[in-house]
């Protein structure tokens, strides 16, 4: 299963990326150097230079590394003329792409990706100096060769799974819209892994358990707003707590375990890292539609976009009665209210941090026998109106979902979802 799981995680645009990579750097060598390489005075790096992204990822990383004679032209005060001339350059041989400056670096916005070329000047102990115009400018460091070099040798020792589990990490992240940046997630996979010799030979076999150990580790961790990234001591900055969605992923783990050897055993795991793991071979479509009554009209959004999850969203919901606000449903939720039928849900989002244009859809998904009876199971993905809300009726009894997706450059950049359980039980007073 997991064999599989990781195999479905493989980036399958990797010759496009590649491809672009070598167009920008050849822009800039043509326009700093008066050459025409595609692969010379540049370094991949993020998630793509350590080899731990996945398929979807949309949040591309290079270094450009100038000329050490430009130096003087940039050192006083240059930092944002510096981003202006990568730009130019950029732009003077790909007049038609979608190219801005940003605080740190250019980004170059392509279909389905972009890619953030920071330009750097190399320093003589193999790091290198790039510009940050925030505050009228100045020069900072960084030390990605130094971070790439210290995770390779650590995957080497671990067998291997240290790439690979930071890559299934990426998968439950984009899965339940968890908001943790690529450098975090290899920075606590690195972590865990430094911090134990159980899985130092051990392979697919126990990738259940290093799963579940992992999300326990992760669960445990005290808050805290930072990290040091291994082999640079860089900060790695945490914009979100995720100990909670951990010990969800914990638990979940827990129980597709002890469902090991079951039918249910894929599907279990399916809730904990989505889409990309693998059914089990006897819940194919095709065998099970010739026992349903109802029609399996439910979506998925990694159908229609790929996923990447950079920021957060959050849904809430008011519940109302003849046009009169009772609750919002998290507060019920949390309170153990119960939710009877015959109200009026409105869903909308409640916190959101997704900077710039962006697109929302939503999906109603009907669960339960009821549900199934009444051939209503919906699941349809639609797009927002233009309010960021969705009203629906609270018709029938069942454990419903809610979820919205945030789409960005044709990117899940956030998602977040609700329970909607109806309750089975009378309303008091016979309402």
């Amino acid at each position: 299963m997991f064999r599989q799981f990781l195999a479905n995680l493989a980036i399958t645009n990797t010759d496009t990326i590649s491809l672009r990579y070598g167009e920008i750097t050849a822009a800039l060598n043509k326009s700093f150097r008066d050459t025409e390489s595609k692969t010379a005075n540049t370094l991949q790096v993020g998630s793509f230079g350590r080899k731990t992204g996945i398929n979807g990822i949309s949040d591309l990383d290079m270094l450009y590394i100038m000329p050490k004679a430009k130096w003087e032209t940039y050192k006083d005060n240059g930092q944002l003329k510096l981003l202006q001339d990568v730009r130019a350059a950029i732009l003077a041989r790909y007049p038609n792409t979608a190219v801005r400056v940003d605080r740190l670096v250019v980004t170059v916005t392509y279909t389905n990706f972009h890619v953030e070329v920071q330009p750097v000047f190399e320093q003589d102990d193999g790091s290198f100096k790039y510009p940050d115009t925030n505050n009228g400018g100045c020069w900072k460091f960084t030390k990605p060769r130094a971070e790439m070099k210290a995770f390779a040798e650590l995957d080497e020792q671990k067998n291997l799974n240290l790439r690979r589990l930071s890559k299934m990490v990426r998968a439950w992240r984009n899965k339940h819209g968890v908001v943790m940046g690529g450098l975090l997630i290899d920075t606590l996979a690195y972590n865990f892994l430094n911090s134990t010799s159980d899985y130092d030979t051990k392979s697919y076999l126990y990738y259940d358990w290093m799963s579940r150990d992992f999300f326990k580790y992760l669960s445990e961790l005290p808050k805290q707003d930072r990290y040091n990234a291994p082999g640079s001591g860089q900060h790695v900055k945490v914009k979100k707590s995720f100990q909670r969605k951990a010990k969800k992923a914990y638990h979940l783990c827990l129980d597709a375990i002890d469902a090991e050897k079951t039918s249910s055993v894929n599907k279990k795991w399916k809730k904990v890292y989505g889409r990309a793991f693998p059914a089990a071979e006897t819940q194919t479509e095709a065998s099970s539609s010739s026992d349903r009554s109802w029609r399996a009209t439910e979506e998925f959004i990694e159908d229609k976009f790929p996923i990447d999850i950079r920021y957060n969203v959050r849904l809430d919901c008011e519940v109302k009665q003849d046009g009169f606000r009772e609750h919002t449903l998290r507060h019920m939720l949390a309170n153990k209210y119960p939710l009877f039928a015959k109200r009026s849900l409105d869903f909308f989002i409640a916190d959101i941090d997704v900077p710039n244009d962006y697109s929302v859809y939503w999906k109603v998904l009907n669960r339960g026998e009821e549900a199934e009876r009444r051939d209503q199971i919906r699941g349809q993905i639609v797009p927002d109106q233009g309010y960021g809300r969705k009203t629906e009726p609270a018709t029938f009894r069942g454990d419903h979902l809610v979820e919205c997706y945030v789409v960005q450059n044709g990117v899940v950049v956030a998602r977040s979802r609700i329970s909607v359980p109806i309750s089975n039980n009378a309303e008091p007073n016979g309402h």
